[in-house]
């Protein structure tokens, strides 16, 4: 069966780094669609070659300058962070011709190895990259929509039916999954996790007990969208703090969590110092959580921090698929005021509420509305994004606004 191609919010700044640097790089998790993009874009120009077949892998690794002979530029090269090496031998290759553009088209599912690589090796000659998995956006075919903050008002988007919603987050934003709806979600996340868990983390790390870090991470995914004390967590499991800190860089630099964190550059207030927890993908938490069932997944405990997560996650990989470095974080104060999500753009901060209720409150804006008396004039409109189908003001400057309009 030929899986449908769903056009990612990345391709003009791809198209664009390929006519300005020799090289460049695409990081992102396994699955993400990290190959399935290049082929489409450039597939016609370059060459293909996979360091996840052992036989070329060997070779690469063996006999680097025979390989760039063999598969000499332009060429996509996918899954590079199993031959790290290379990355120097690719470097002799460019400074060769530094005039030529987009000779090497690079891949790897691991931010950690390849960034040490790309800042020793490749500095300056390559431009480096972000694929996640589907936005919304991307998943309902409108890959190029702005956010709310860069819309006239009355721009809105049918709202998806409530166990709809649920059931997208459940199943996830993966490109198969969105692709192939025949797959079951519940198998393939789980045989995901087990093939992360397997080819991924023991790359990164030697890390004895698997099991034990199967517990550190569905330990995490029950706390999405809390404070993370890692010495809590460390001491329920039953490991050191510092092994605590070291699965987390993993899970970070594997593109499986994303860590939000406070925003303080605020005039006296005491400040909550603690980051927050997301996972990259709603299906992945859903799964970790042991939740199948859209219905269970909303009305359950955990029904506010998956509607919380997938609005992060949504805003963070919008503004990665274009390119740019999110500057998202929470407000929190000492006394307990809090808004879920500030997003720094151009000068300006938004502030964001995200409440799993189809009806929208006045009492919802109350964080926004503090902010607005705490911070400068760089403050602009805040949203409380909610799960309904309504779209209204609850309080001047704040707007409440459906999932959908994301």
């Amino acid at each position: 069966m030929t899986i449908p191609y769903i056009h990612r919010s990345l391709e003009p700044v791809l198209t664009r780094a390929v006519k300005s640097f020799p090289a460049m790089v695409l990081t992102g998790p396994r699955q993400s669609g990290k190959t399935t993009l290049l082929k489409h874009l450039f597939g016609k120009s370059h060459r293909y070659v996979t360091l996840d077949d052992p036989e070329v892998r060997a070779y690469a690794d063996k006999d680097p300058r025979g390989f760039i002979a063999d598969y000499s530029p332009p060429v996509i090269i996918d899954e590079i962070q199993y031959v790290p090496a290379l990355m120097h031998y690719i470097k002799l290759q460019i400074d060769e011709n530094r005039t030529a553009r987009g000779m090497f088209l690079i891949t790897g599912s691991q931010n950690l190895l390849l960034s040490e690589q790309v800042t020793e090796t490749l500095a300056g000659r390559t431009a480096v990259m972000e694929l996640l998995p589907l936005t919304s956006a991307e998943a309902s075919g409108n890959p190029s929509a702005p956010m709310p903050w860069e819309i006239d008002e009355s721009s809105s988007n049918p709202a998806a039916a409530h166990l709809d919603l649920w059931r997208e987050f459940i199943r996830g934003y993966y490109p198969e999954l969105v692709s192939a709806s025949d797959i079951d979600h519940d198998l393939w996340h789980k045989a995901y996790l087990r093939t992360y868990l397997e080819r991924e983390v023991r790359n990164l790390r030697q890390i004895g007990d698997l099991s034990q870090f199967q517990n550190f991470v569905a330990a995490l995914a029950a706390r999405c969208g809390q404070l993370l004390n890692l010495t809590e967590l460390a001491r329920d499991i039953g490991i050191a703090v510092n092994t605590a800190k070291q699965w987390l860089s993993i899970l970070t630099a594997t593109y499986q969590v994303i860590i939000l964190r406070p925003y303080f550059e605020n005039m006296g207030k005491r400040l909550v110092k603690t980051p927050k927890i997301y996972f990259t993908d709603t299906g992945t938490l859903c799964s970790l959580t042991s939740l199948k069932e859209p219905r269970h997944a909303a009305d359950g405990p955990m029904g506010g921090a998956i509607f919380e997560n997938a609005v992060v996650t949504e805003i963070y990989k919008r503004l990665v698929h274009r390119g740019e470095t999110p500057q998202m974080y929470f407000w929190r104060t000492s006394y307990g005021v809090e808004v879920d999500i500030l997003v720094q753009s151009q000068g300006r901060i938004t502030p964001i509420e995200v409440k799993k209720t189809g009806t929208p409150r006045l009492k919802m804006a109350d964080g926004i509305k503090t902010v607005f008396r705490d911070f400068d004039d760089r403050i602009a409109e805040g949203f409380v994004i909610h799960t309904g189908d309504v779209r209204q003001p609850l309080a001047p400057k704040v707007l409440a606004i459906p999932f959908s309009d994301l």
